[in-house]
């Protein structure tokens, strides 16, 4: 490749990346469609292999996905609506737990005073605003008397995502061929073998530890349930849904947790089950759900992880945080490669 062709190259990615972050607030439901078609498009393959037709795979796992979708928010939506409800309606009585037992026992056995916990004001405002909502829906259609735009674009994104994901469901195979056919033959073998690399980080991160996010959810739920925990459905699935990031939904999990039963309770000896539950998800994950489900092959860092979607999030915002990983991912793969041409070359003195 010639400098002039090597520099081609950097102003199309740089014009790439302005470009993207001029069309950032209408590329969202595109890049989620893309998402999810990503993660449907390998067992749309395994479908083809039973004589499916491809529109025929398509639609069955589009129906899945959409059932899946269905399930979540007529059966999890509800029952977290009623736990932040009781939350919120409790606010008062923890306020009062705190202030008359934790604080006093904190000063009687650290020596430390702190300013008791003034919160009347705020939880009449939050449960005033609750109750005058009435729930997810009546907030949503208040909502549109006085930002009907806003709605209205987010309602029409909405909509796109369902049908841009089949649309990019149908046609995956034929647009990764189209880019492969569109590639210079000199860098064809070379690019093919980094985006199988990249594939193979992408696949292992994003379907793996989805279906591990969503165990340890289910898991921590179950748990602290059984223990007795009133908020465990939502500390559950919080917990497990940041999980992405290795070992912060343990931290944020075992933490709120822990306030949440020394409130609920003002025993010390409840948080002996509580971080039990939480142990018991970790080495569940660590032997059981990361190996089996997401194997050894990401190859990201958490330190990169927590970077990259927060650089993303401060950039694009929502769009730069659904392609942080992605992106991170690709560069993971470059650097590699980069690597390994910089310990067989003249320069590092191999050999």
């Amino acid at each position: 490749m010639t400098d002039s062709q090597k520099w081609l190259v950097l102003a199309l990615i740089a014009f790439g990346g302005w470009l993207i972050y001029l069309l950032s607030p209408v590329l969202m439901p595109f890049v989620f469609s893309a998402i999810l078609a990503y993660l449907g498009d390998p067992l749309t393959d395994k479908l083809e292999t039973y004589r499916l037709s491809r529109t025929q795979s398509v639609m069955v796992v589009f129906f899945t996905m959409s059932l899946v979708l269905v399930l979540v928010l007529f059966l999890l939506i509800p029952q977290l609506e009623v736990q932040i409800a009781n939350f919120i309606s409790s606010l008062p009585a923890y306020a009062e737990k705190i202030n008359g037992v934790l604080l006093p026992w904190l000063e009687q056995r650290f020596g430390v005073t702190l300013k008791p916990v003034e919160t009347n004001e705020l939880i009449n405002i939050v449960k005033n605003h609750w109750q005058k909502a009435g729930g997810i829906v009546a907030t949503t259609m208040s909502s549109i008397s006085h930002s009907g735009g806003v709605i209205a674009a987010w309602l029409m994104n909405l909509l796109l995502i369902p049908v841009v994901t089949f649309y990019l469901l149908r046609d995956w195979d034929i647009l990764v061929a189209k880019v492969y056919g569109l590639l210079p033959r000199r860098i064809t073998p070379t690019t093919a073998k980094l985006a199988g690399e990249v594939d193979t980080v992408l696949s292992a991160f994003l379907r793996g530890q989805f279906y591990v996010m969503l165990a340890l959810g289910c898991i921590y739920s179950v748990g602290l349930w059984i223990v007795g925990l009133d908020l465990a459905l939502l500390i559950g699935m919080v917990s497990g849904l940041v999980s992405f990031v290795p070992y912060l939904g343990a931290i944020v999990g075992i933490v709120t947790a822990c306030i949440a039963a020394l409130v609920q309770y003002q025993e010390l000896a409840q948080l002996f089950p509580v971080a039990i539950v939480f142990l018991i998800g970790q080495a569940l994950e660590g032997t059981v759900l990361t190996p089996k489900l997401v194997g050894d092959k990401i190859g990201l860092h958490p330190v990169a992880v927590i970077f990259s979607v927060m650089a993303g999030g401060q950039v694009f915002g929502f769009l730069g945080i659904l392609l942080a990983l992605p992106i991170a991912s690709i560069i993971m793969v470059l650097i590699r490669h980069i690597h390994d041409i910089y310990r067989d070359s003249e320069f590092y003195g191999k050999g």
